[in-house]
């Protein structure tokens, strides 16, 4: 396919182009938009396109920046939402034919952000059913596919954001992560993905299951742009009340202080999980690289056992508590892997949620107290690369408790941050994760560790694997 000049720009990069006058968001907007529907047929990363609505937000950000009266360094600027996520006057479908075409009625709090920053809306990209899982492919929108290879899957449960970003379309999209659903999608595909701590973009609507280990958030392909994006929607809001107080900080600032002696701990199973020879290798030499920038990285014993016996039941339960909203005459439409969890998860009790939360409450004191001896603990995202799309996920070729979040769940759990930045390229040509824990709201010192790595790394874009991928498009 043809490119645009704008294609491969960060969101830093056309903040400034936009504050100099060189290039109006009219221009930005109509090059993604043309960009976003070539590629659908392809990436089917888009439940929809706002094209009308997109242009209009377009002229109205020209307009302000003409006036030298713009909302944010990102007016004017694309991105999407995750179509788990509210926008006032479009539909929320979670993939899912139990859902219908009923407009939002409010706006969730970090798409309110957006706006607020004057960023325009694209439109919304696909998710699994619910979010369930770390695949992305779903009943009502059909298999989302990865820019690096198109036989293989994304990641999920943002997958859509993650293959929109990695394909150029535009420079960062909205994710969310209960369970490493940023920073699963952004392994797969060589992104950039921080899952902040919780509550530190807040979440409204704060009802829905799983509300309390969920963190919003975006897939980018720089550090600097998601300092910047974090800047724009980190803060309390009153809607939800387990949002974390507001900070005088820029996260940007201090980004490049570097990590000259932290002391770095670097576990490659966690204690339970095995991953890939091939990952295994990647991850320890993007280790050593925290070496070469003058920080002390040692390889530690485990840290905690397998997640299953403990935590199955908040993750099943809450399912079975979406099952119970959903009309008996709609089961038979569902992900039949979903209605599996959901189905199992009827018979969870009380009892059975108290225990996973006793266990929760242990496994978040214990972090807290490893970190106080360690800056950073550094470890895989996920256990092998992008599998197929085919995958059929929780299957006993990929269960999710040893294949899918194994990794990437305890810091949901614990609420404690948490990134993924490329580690390099399997032999089969595919991303995987290093993973760079924090401890608990520590934001700011998994950012500067993330930019330390990314300026040592030589990982750029565009990636020559993907320009080859996308070639015939």
């Amino acid at each position: 396919m043809s490119d645009s000049a704008f294609d491969w720009l960060s969101a830093a990069e056309l903040s400034k182009l936009l504050a100099r006058g060189e290039v109006s968001p009219v221009d930005i907007v109509d090059a993604m938009l043309k960009r976003a529907s070539t590629l659908q047929p392809h990436l089917n990363a888009l439940v929809f396109l706002d094209t009308d609505g997109a242009q209009a937000a377009a002229k109205a950000a020209e307009s302000r920046w003409h006036k030298g009266q713009p909302l944010s360094p990102f007016d004017g600027i694309p991105t999407t939402i995750k179509d788990t996520t509210n926008v006032k006057g479009w539909p929320t479908r979670y993939g899912s034919h139990a859902t219908d075409e009923t407009p939002a009625k409010d706006s969730a709090a970090v798409t309110d952000r957006f706006l607020a920053a004057g960023m325009i809306l694209l439109g919304k990209s696909t998710t699994p059913e619910f979010g369930w899982k770390a695949l992305t492919d779903s009943p009502l929108q059909g298999t989302t596919r990865n820019p690096w290879n198109l036989a293989y899957s994304p990641g999920g449960s943002s997958g859509g954001a993650s293959a929109l970003t990695a394909a150029g379309v535009n420079p960062f999209n909205h994710g969310n992560d209960g369970g490493g659903s940023i920073r699963i999608p952004a392994a797969h595909t060589g992104l950039v993905g921080l899952k902040p701590s919780y509550g530190r973009i807040p979440q409204y609507p704060a009802d829905a299951p799983f509300a309390d280990v969920i963190s919003q958030g975006v897939l980018a392909r720089s550090v600097l742009d998601t300092a910047m994006a974090l800047n724009l929607t980190a803060g309390p809001d009153p809607r939800d009340w387990r949002s974390l107080p507001a900070e005088a900080r820029d996260y940007t600032i201090g980004l490049d202080a570097g990590v000259r002696g932290w002391k770095i701990g670097l576990s490659l199973d966690l204690g339970h999980v095995k991953a890939d020879p091939e990952v295994r290798e990647l991850v320890a030499a993007a280790a050593r690289r925290f070496e070469d920038l003058g920080a002390h990285v040692e390889e530690v014993g485990p840290m905690f056992g397998p997640l299953q016996e403990h935590f199955e039941p908040l993750w099943i339960g809450s399912f079975a508590t979406r099952f119970r909203q959903i009309p008996t005459q709609l089961h038979a439409k569902l992900d039949p892997g979903l209605r599996a969890l959901m189905e199992k998860g009827l018979a969870i009790t009380l009892a059975d949620y108290a225990k996973a939360f006793e266990a929760r409450s242990k496994l978040a004191r214990d972090l807290a107290l490893w970190h106080r001896n360690y800056d950073l603990l550094l470890a895989p995202v996920t256990p092998t690369a992008g599998p197929p799309v085919e995958t059929l996920y929780n299957s006993d070729a990929f269960p999710r408790w040893t294949r899918g979040a194994p990794y990437t769940l305890p810091c949901n759990l614990t609420g404690q941050p948490a990134a993924s930045m490329p580690a390099g390229l399997t032999k089969a040509g595919l991303p995987v994760g290093l993973q760079i824990i924090g401890a608990p709201r520590a934001d700011a010192t998994v950012l500067q560790a993330m930019r330390a790595y990314e300026s040592a790394s030589g990982w750029t874009w565009p990636q020559p694997r993907v320009l080859e991928a996308l070639k015939a498009v």
